[in-house]
């Protein structure tokens, strides 16, 4: 039903209810008014309810994730990627031989702290 249909159950138990003065054989008019009224009402409070519950609901995204197999063999239709060649290695540089080092003779008697005082 909604809001909209709450009010309007309200506002035709209201023309019912004030609005109308004829009277029909055992049928009142104002009663079926009052209970238009009180059904509009329980309508719209209803509807706030249900639209205030579902604003405050969370929704989480599922994503299923399908690793399906390599197909067996291709059809003839699709044609093959071809795979990209490798780069090639870089030339070795052959070096020279390392010469080697000269090593510097140690001093024999290597300097000594002051004595202290």
């Amino acid at each position: 039903m909604g809001i909209g249909g709450g009010i309007a159950l309200i506002v035709i138990g209201a023309i019912l209810a004030f609005g109308v003065r004829d009277s029909i054989d055992a049928i009142d008019l104002t009663t079926i008014g009052y209970i238009c009224m009180g059904a509009g009402a329980l309508a719209l409070i209803l509807a706030i309810v249900m639209n205030a519950q579902r604003s405050n609901t969370s929704h989480r995204e599922v994503i299923d994730q399908r690793v399906a197999p390599a197909p067996a063999a291709a059809t003839p239709q699709t044609p093959q990627t071809p795979q990209t060649p490798q780069a090639p290695a870089a030339p070795v540089v052959q070096q020279a031989p390392a010469q080697p080092v000269q090593q510097v003779p140690a001093q024999q008697n290597p300097p000594q702290a002051p004595p202290a005082v």
